[in-house]
């Protein structure tokens, strides 16, 4: 099992170094969000200063961007990177979309799967010189000059990761893609009942096997070394399980575990602004279905056995995390890499 960090600054003056030092204490790739800054412009600086570390999206939100745009900046970023380049993609959800972006909702999944597919035309026409003919119900590309065409690269095979929940999307990620980004809001049951089965179903419909698929997931983590520490984590913990399971999109992630009672409750504190109420409706079962707690000294083992044949690379969700000053870093990179 592979560990990775996420991009915990985006201040593109300082990611060089960032990214230099999260490479060198071995983690083994670097994901890139979209909430307050764009996801791709972080890693073009991480591709230029690192040698070893992938680098992927975690997720870019796909129907925000024509896939030409798309296109172009995954080849570039996979150049740059010398073939060490993930693509994430995500749909976001409607209310994102429409208010945020401001783009058309339509047919989410039918549409997704267009963009991978019409991503794999445009990079095909790249490599090969041949011509570019993609004719789908939501996109069409026909015109590809060679003034255009950035040329063949040396490692022209970019994987693309879709973002799934709910077994549709993450059936169509079995079908189409490379990998599945996991929602952090899971649980060993969820995947191994919901999320597994559908990835599968899309296997088999794409002749592909298990391992030529990667399952990633953030992963809530309760890490301290001290009751203090812990307390402060789990409390954390359980406001960002509250956020998630006040959204009725994520209802059947509680729903496995005979839960989806509690998500017009928190629903309805959420409208409220009652935050602390919100949290305080998680019980400690909640907790520990969804997170994992354990010293700095022993996190790799619990996280290990927890997801066993479920997750091929994790990093940690939390929402905080120290500095990697912190001198106790390195030592739990180097318990996963052992």
């Amino acid at each position: 099992m592979k560990l990775d960090v996420g991009m915990l600054t985006h201040d593109l003056a300082r990611i060089g170094d960032y990214a230099r030092r999260v490479e060198a204490m071995g983690f083994d790739c670097l994901w890139s969000s979209e909430t307050k800054h764009d996801p791709f412009l972080p890693l073009a600086v991480a591709a230029a200063t690192t040698s070893r570390i992938k680098l992927g999206t975690s997720i870019a939100v796909a129907f925000a961007r024509s896939p030409m745009i798309l296109a172009y900046t995954a080849w570039d970023l996979q150049a740059a990177s010398e073939g060490r380049f993930i693509l994430g993609l995500g749909s976001q959800v409607k209310g994102h979309n429409e208010r945020r972006f401001s783009v058309k909702w339509e047919a989410p999944g039918p549409r997704l799967r267009e963009i991978v597919l019409a991503l794999r035309a445009i990079w095909e026409c790249w490599q090969s010189g041949g011509g570019l003919d993609f004719k789908g119900q939501f996109y069409r590309f026909s015109l590809m000059t060679p003034f255009f065409n950035p040329g063949p690269i040396k490692h022209p095979k970019i994987p693309i990761y879709l973002a799934g929940v709910n077994p549709y999307m993450c059936r169509l990620a079995g079908e189409v893609s490379d990998g599945l980004h996991v929602h952090p809001f899971n649980s060993p049951t969820y995947l191994r009942d919901v999320v597994h089965p559908a990835v599968e179903a899309g296997l088999q419909k794409s002749g592909r096997k298990r391992g030529d698929f990667t399952f990633t997931a953030s992963v809530f983590v309760m890490i301290g070394d001290t009751d203090p520490e812990l307390a402060e984590a789990r409390a954390a913990v359980k406001q960002q399980i509250a956020f998630y399971a006040s959204t009725r999109t994520y209802a059947p992630v509680l729903a496995a575990h005979g839960w989806q009672d509690l998500t017009p409750k928190l629903h309805r504190k959420s409208v409220e602004g009652d935050w602390q109420g919100m949290a305080a409706l998680i019980t400690d079962e909640m907790v520990d279905a969804y997170a994992v707690t354990a010293t700095y000294a022993n996190i790799a083992r619990p996280i290990q056995e927890r997801y066993a044949g479920l997750l091929d690379r994790v990093n940690f969700y939390r929402p905080w995390q120290p500095g990697l000053d912190d001198p106790r870093w390195p030592a739990l990179v180097k318990q996963f890499n052992g």
